[in-house]
């Protein structure tokens, strides 16, 4: 979309009769503000949505060396971003550039604005992701600092953590940015110190866990004490869309996800076989989209929460959270979701977050530009990474074990692959050694037909071999197949461990009330689109369930 007409979205001017019906959501006369005013602070979590009557509201970037305008709002517009609906803190400060009166409207009202109105709800809505947007691609905007070594663990870690949830921030790199000097030397710290999160002129954290990042930086949503009526565990596509039918549908709905929405398919950077979207989108953005929409209807997204344990009370669910809480569910949806396999190579462990990568997002583009880079893998995860990697690497070598591409990959992405002048396929072939001091710098690869050993030198290695469920806190009620995918449905009435009691739903598990869908579940296609359709279809299943309670 053009810069110009996303501006057009991201800053509407409403109409007289969209201010006054704003305006009786107040609840309230107009508010003044004098010029210098602040209607709210970068980092405010509580503050309302403001719709300006008359005067002007700078909006204020203060996260970087020096305060930085970066827009100015008049009469008929107003303020906030897809924060108000997702708890996260403000990115920006609202300073009152002239006199002003305003409408400040609490975020409760705004959330039944969004339900109520449609027309005013598609404005708002389009507005804020607008405005995100815009910022992200800014290059005048800072946000948070992250500085470190582009070889530390903890560095990649923290960027990926941050990234995947979408949250602003500016990588320093300790070998490659000028300034990193100068600002360690401001904030009192030397490299050792490093990886730190900085804002502004103030020191965050220094080498924060995830958990402590999120809490600091104001993401993490804190579930309640209360009974809900859906748990859902994990915030991939099946889980996502589990929300948002649920929460539409009344269902006092809770999403627990232990690092960041989307799942593995957020990490794509092209998703091209999904309906509705005939130019592609990419795994950040529909997890952006679905989030946005569980938050409008309700629904609580906690993110980071780890869930480690199972149990039932009766009829049940109780869900053990990393640091000891509990929540309790009437259902269960198990959409934990699958993730990437590790290579069986000798220092492969090592390498990771240092040479050795699992997604194939901008985060991991900036290691490699301009480098020839390896990638193994032959389905479409494996294709969509090659085809993306190809505009930033030099060349993409890309293993397959087989000698076929179009045997596990989509043909048309198969084909792309093969018509990408830097994309060079080898096939039969395997990793057998990684080498490199401190960060991967050689690998060693055997074609398996012929025998021929060669080294290739390469600072960066992506592998999608595959994916192992995430059901290891899954307690022995729950039964799983072979491989530790969950069994639901009809494939439970042909276990031997099953009794049936009744016709079981066909997305339930072993366990009445508990439910799996998306990768977690054993005979799962495996795509987007049947993971957002199991996740609808685990809805209904809920109400029939509830319904015989």
């Amino acid at each position: 979309m053009a810069v110009q007409d996303l501006n057009t979205i991201a800053f509407p001017t409403l109409s007289e009769a969209q201010i006054a019906q704003l305006g009786r959501y107040a609840g309230a006369p107009p508010k003044k503000f004098r010029t210098g005013e602040a209607l709210f602070h970068v980092g405010d979590r509580d503050s309302n949505f403001f719709v300006i009557k008359s005067g002007e509201v700078e909006l204020v970037d203060n996260t970087g060396e020096k305060p930085k305008t970066i827009g100015v709002l008049v009469a008929g517009e107003f303020t906030g971003d897809v924060g108000h609906l997702t708890g996260s803190p403000k990115v920006v400060s609202g300073i009152a550039r002239a006199d002003c009166e305003v409408y400040e409207i609490s975020d409760a009202a705004l959330r039944e604005i969004l339900n109520q109105g449609p027309q005013l709800s598609d404005v708002i809505l389009q507005a804020f992701i607008a405005r995100r947007q815009l910022l992200r691609e800014s290059a005048e905007f800072t946000g948070l600092r992250v500085i470190g070594s582009r070889y530390s663990r903890d560095t990649f870690r923290i960027r990926d953590f941050l990234a995947k949830n979408r949250v602003l921030f500016t990588w320093l790199d300790l070998e490659g940015d000028p300034a990193v000097n100068q600002l360690i030397q401001q904030f009192g710290v030397t490299e050792a110190d490093t990886p730190i999160v900085a804002c502004a002129h103030c020191l965050l954290l220094r080498n924060p866990s995830n958990r402590e990042l999120a809490e600091a930086i104001g993401i993490r949503r804190p579930v309640e004490h209360t009974v809900y009526d859906l748990a859902i565990v994990g915030s991939g596509p099946a889980g996502l869309a589990a929300a948002v039918y649920g929460a539409s549908e009344g269902l006092n709905t809770v999403v627990l996800e232990h690092t960041a929405p989307g799942g593995q398919a957020g990490s794509s950077m092209r998703i091209e076989n999904y309906l509705g979207f005939p130019t592609g989108i990419t795994g950040s953005e529909l997890a952006d989209r679905a989030v946005l929409q569980a938050d409008k209807f309700g629904a609580r997204v906690s993110i980071p929460t780890a869930v480690v344990n199972l149990t039932f009370d009766k009829t049940y669910s109780v869900l053990g959270l990393e640091g000891g809480e509990t929540v309790v569910a009437k259902c269960l949806l198990i959409a934990s979701g699958a993730e990437y396999r590790r290579l069986g190579v000798e220092n492969c462990d090592q390498f990771e977050g240092r040479g050795v990568y699992y997604a194939a997002t901008p985060n991991e583009a900036q290691m490699c530009r301009a480098s020839d880079v390896v990638l193994v893998g032959g389905g479409n995860s494996a294709g969509q990474a090659a085809v993306y990697l190809s505009q930033n690497a030099r060349k993409v070598l890309l293993l397959i074990r087989g000698d076929d591409l179009c045997k596990s990959m989509s043909s048309y992405l198969a084909h792309r692959i093969m018509n990408t002048p830097n994309i060079e396929i080898l096939r039969c072939t395997e990793v057998t050694g990684m080498g490199g001091d401190g960060h991967l710098s050689a690998l060693e690869i055997v074609n398996k037909l012929t025998g021929e050993k060669r080294t290739l030198r390469t600072a960066a290695l992506f592998s999608f071999i595959g994916a192992t469920p995430r059901t290891d806190w899954l307690p022995p009620e729950i039964e799983k197949d072979e491989k530790d995918f969950v069994r639901t449905g009809i494939a439970l009435a042909e276990s031997p461990h099953w009794t049936l009691k009744r016709q079981p739903f066909l997305l339930e598990t072993s366990r009445p009330g508990v439910f799996a869908a998306g990768d977690v579940r054993s005979g799962s296609v495996k795509r987007v689109a049947s993971a957002v359709g199991e996740g609808s279809m685990s809805v209904q299943f809920v109400h029939e369930f509830l319904k015989e309670m």
